[in-house]
């Protein structure tokens, strides 16, 4: 077990109406394929399944995410080098001609919603 890792995570939480997860699996298939090719070490999409409560603990993604009946969840995460490597990569996907194809009107997801943030590692399994 490492507590000393230098590594550096994107996270997001990203609630979606189940009927558009086959035009978000395409743009995710894509952001994969993007921060990959830029030198992130890993890339993680991953379909809210179990989101209830379990035992007490917590208050579950249903919840944290305001999950409406037609609604679940993605929980996704890219891991970087450093966070000077994130932002170099982020740069490098953001500033590619292909990121033009992409606004909020086209979004399968209501960004108003989108939740992310940056993540130094505290230990690492």
């Amino acid at each position: 077990m490492k507590t000393n890792s230098k590594k550096y995570i994107d996270g997001f939480v990203i609630p979606i109406k189940k009927k558009d997860l086959a035009a978000y699996k395409k743009m995710a298939i894509w952001g994969a394929s993007m921060w990959m090719k830029n030198g992130a070490l890993s890339y993680f999409e991953c379909l809210g399944e179990d989101l209830g409560v379990k035992n007490g603990m917590g208050m579950g993604f249903k919840k944290l995410a305001g999950l409406k009946a037609n609604e679940t969840v993605i929980f996704s995460f890219i891991v970087y080098k450093s966070k000077a490597d994130r932002d170099r990569i982020n740069k490098k996907v953001m500033n590619d001609p292909s990121m033009k194809d992409f606004d909020e009107k086209s979004m399968p997801i209501d960004m108003k919603r989108f939740v992310c943030g940056g993540f130094s590692t505290l230990v690492e399994g």
